[in-house]
């Protein structure tokens, strides 16, 4: 009971001082404490809403402070205790003393105009509906790079440079690096290093397509290796034509890339000029697997019955033998060597007809054959050249080596 009367009387001695605080002097003047409750009663004088809020708890916090000051405060009769003259029925403790916070009147504006968030079962007018555009959600995971070009500045730059997603997210990991790139810190000075090796601006989309992965390569490593490639004795147009016919080249190592040349030059036994020669017309030689082309010149040598020296003019003339088919590689020598008659040392002249397709070869043989004009050695009258036989045009072969006209072969194709 002793607890609530002193926090009663002292809730209401704060409440009148801090109505007393904000009023005329006139009102603090008045000698009775009954007559200055009575002109304090009315609470329609306070000021209304948050400033009267405001104000109340500035001047509970200006009282509060008076309040434990030093008793020369009150001598000079600005200022008289009030809670001395309220009644209380039981002997008061002294107050404690009570650090109210500082209040920041701009937070408080702030947080009272803070509008609350509207409900999403709140009615809204047709027209706020309208105008409502609902962004697509960006999926956590996707299958295509479809998805997050509309969010990401990185892949509709590269699609506007020509770069093909489609063909890029089928690369394993392709599209995770592309995702995490940015294009002005990441991409732009790799764009830049390629145009400077000899990339026309046309063949980067294409070239990115084939081998994105070198937008995540370090600047400085790509560098080097072109500077190998340089002390090497390759010019700048040869480095240029290497790189856009085989896009993985910048890929490899300076280690790699002088051990691939190292190979070729020692296992085909070809000078440094041919070996360089041998890898600027078919440049994929150097980031290919190794062991396809050692089996071909296995092929060649153990079940083709080519010599060294041969082997060394079949490749150095038509590097792609070093590629292809095994299978192919068999069946086509069976057919020149076995069928038609021709010699190594012919095969060995013209290796070009190992790139052309058989059935061209067959169709070509039979038809020259039928018409008794099959002559390949060219030491005999109306010799034919391998290089005629697969190379020409079917118009230019029927009216200049086979001596028939164009009908006359497509007819003879429909008896076979």
């Amino acid at each position: 009971m002793a607890l609530c009367a002193r926090q009663v009387s002292r809730w209401c001695c704060l409440l009148n001082a801090s109505r007393a605080a904000g009023f005329p002097r006139r009102l603090r003047s008045c000698g009775r404490p009954a007559q200055t409750c009575r002109e304090f009663a009315p609470l329609a004088l306070l000021p209304a809403g948050k400033d009267g809020v405001l104000w109340r708890l500035q001047a509970c916090r200006h009282v509060s402070i008076e309040s434990c000051s030093a008793p020369d405060s009150a001598k000079d009769g600005s200022f008289s205790s009030l809670e001395s003259n309220l009644p209380s029925p039981v002997k008061q403790e002294p107050a404690k003393v009570e650090t109210l916070p500082d209040l920041n009147a701009k937070i408080l504006n702030e947080d009272w105009d803070d509008i609350p968030p509207s409900s999403a079962l709140e009615e809204i007018s047709e027209e706020e509906a309208v105008q409502i555009i609902a962004e697509p959600i960006l999926p956590l995971h996707s299958t295509t790079l479809r998805d997050y070009v509309d969010h990401s500045e990185t892949l509709a730059k590269l699609v506007h440079l020509g770069v093909d997603l489609s063909q890029v997210e089928k690369r394993q990991k392709a599209g995770q690096l592309l995702l995490t790139l940015d294009f002005e810190k990441d991409i732009r000075k790799i764009l830049l290093f390629l145009k400077d090796v000899g990339v026309e601006d046309n063949q980067l989309g294409p070239f990115l397509t084939k081998n994105p992965y070198i937008l995540g390569e370090d600047l400085e490593a790509l560098e080097t290796r072109v500077a190998y490639l340089k002390s090497k004795k390759f010019g700048k147009s040869e480095i240029a034509q290497m790189v856009s016919r085989a896009p993985y080249l910048l890929l490899f190592s300076v280690e790699r890339l002088d051990n691939r040349l190292g190979f070729f030059k020692n296992e085909l036994g070809l000078s440094v000029k041919k070996t360089k020669d041998l890898v600027i017309r078919l440049p994929r030689l150097l980031t290919g697997k190794l062991e396809p082309v050692k089996e071909n010149l296995q092929v060649c040598q153990i079940e083709l019955g080519f010599q060294r020296n041969e082997i060394q003019q079949i490749v150095y003339k038509t590097p792609k033998i070093l590629t292809a088919s095994k299978k192919k590689l068999r069946q086509t020598f069976d057919y020149l060597h076995n069928i038609m008659g021709i010699p190594h040392h012919m095969l060995t002249r013209f290796p070009q007809v190992f790139n052309s397709k058989l059935l061209r070869i067959r169709e070509r043989h039979m038809f020259l054959a039928f018409l008794g004009r099959a002559q390949y050695d060219p030491a005999q009258p109306r010799y034919i050249s391998l290089d005629q036989l697969v190379s020409l045009p079917d118009e230019v072969f029927c009216t200049e080596i086979a001596k028939a006209s164009i009908q006359d072969f497509e007819n003879f194709l429909k008896t076979l």
